[in-house]
């Protein structure tokens, strides 16, 4: 294979997240021989402004040219760099492109997209070609899925070390989280839930939790979701649905049989939020579920959803400012129960805006993982999620470089 002149490209780099991760990333490596890195776009403009505002050492940040529909200059992109780090959403109106020109020349990708019928409709063109060139291709780089499918291989590991079995079921619990949304992460939501209403063969197809596995996957369990609010025993709280849930556990199931049905054909999967005891706690567990319920009704009825768009929701482009980012966090806590009702919690935590600071942390550190802790010969080529590709390379990365914490609680 020839070798190339970049080891990672940042595609999309002047988007908001982008933008995030270009800045963390330069403070965290700089422009050194040790990691050949470039920044990409559809506005040359921008870009030199982007690399501007990171100080006068920046100057000679190598930047390329390319608009995500266009598949010469995506192609050409992908000959100059190992790996391709994607924050151009709604990657259902963006990303195929890249993801195919990926697939032609071998290239290692991963991005932070939770559109899980656009994930499944890219394996269905190009995960054959993908296996063909070695390419790995790995979505949900971000807050969703990490915490989630990383949590729960560590987890998975601490059960098998202190065991000796895997959790044939795990749940997850957030138990709090400060952050805000940015207009990519909304237009995705208003992209998602335009397709749904307008195809309902696809809308059955995104309620299903195997969207992301294949039709022979042998899992013998039905998933449990939780739709209204419940009381969680296992934590002694009142629970309401995650949002995120409807991308997060599709990665986690898929992860598992990736791994050749490690946790068990009958593993069961699910997510919540926990909102406390008593009445208060259940009054929260209503009132976010009833929240939620309204935002859904909201986006599917056009003309209160082009309302929201004009009057409530951010623009593409903005989002939590620099202080919110630096106020956020979340701490999440997953349970396992193995078959003879043995039990362990872990605590995953994030010191950023989930969505944004700590997302932008994540998706580097899964492209710095790609480029330089994973050899071509160590994962064959094709569409995986970050613990069948990364597992426990990037756990570590995350741990030391991107103010997060996977951890076992006594």
């Amino acid at each position: 294979m020839a070798i190339k002149k970049f080891d990672l490209v940042i595609f999309g780099a002047t988007s908001f997240v982008g933008e995030i991760l270009t800045n963390y990333l330069y403070e965290h490596i700089g422009l050194t021989r040790k990691v050949k890195w470039a920044i990409a776009g559809r506005s040359e403009t921008k870009l030199n402004k982007l690399r501007d505002s990171l100080g006068e050492g920046a100057a000679k940040l190598p930047i390329i040219v390319a608009d995500s529909k266009d598949e010469k200059a995506l192609s050409s992109m992908c000959k100059k760099s190992r790996v391709i780090v994607s924050t151009v959403g709604p990657y259902v109106l963006y990303g195929e492109a890249l993801v195919k020109a990926c697939a032609e020349n071998g290239n290692d990708y991963c991005d932070l997209t939770g559109e899980a019928y656009w994930i499944e409709r890219m394996m269905l063109k190009y995960e054959d070609l993908a296996k063909t060139t070695g390419a790995r291709i790995v979505n949900c780089c971000g807050f969703d899925s990490i915490p989630s499918d990383l949590g729960t291989h560590f987890l998975q590991q601490q059960g098998k070390s202190k065991f000796g079995e895997f959790f044939n079921s795990v749940k997850l619990r957030v138990k709090t989280m400060k952050g805000g949304a940015s207009g990519g992460t909304i237009a995705s939501m208003a992209e998602m839930v335009i397709a749904a209403k307008a195809d309902p063969a696809l809308r059955k197809a995104m309620g299903n939790p195997y969207i992301l596995c294949p039709q022979q996957h042998s899992y013998s369990q039905r998933q449990v979701s939780i739709k209204v609010p419940e009381y969680d025993t296992d934590f002694a709280s009142w629970a309401a649905p995650f949002i995120m849930e409807a991308i997060n556990t599709r990665v986690v199931l898929r992860s598992n049989w990736l791994l050749n049905m490690a946790y068990g054909d009958d593993f069961t999967y699910g997510e919540a939020m926990l909102m406390g005891e008593g009445t208060k706690g259940r009054l929260s567990a209503y009132g976010l579920t009833a929240g939620l319920g309204a935002l859904t009704v909201g986006m599917v009825i056009d003309p209160i959803r082009n309302l929201l768009n004009k009057f409530v929701f951010p623009k593409p482009g903005e989002g939590p400012s620099p202080q919110e980012q630096l106020e956020g966090h979340f701490d999440i806590r997953l349970l396992g129960k193995n078959k003879d009702s043995q039990q362990l919690v872990v605590k995953v935590t994030g010191d950023r805006d989930p969505g944004y600071g700590c997302t932008a942390k994540m998706l580097a550190q899964a492209g710095l993982c790609l480029a330089f802790d994973l050899a071509k010969g160590d994962k064959e080529g094709g569409f995986l999620t970050p613990a069948a590709a990364m597992g426990d390379l990037l756990i570590e990365r995350l741990n030391n470089h991107a103010g997060m914490s996977f951890s076992v609680l006594d």
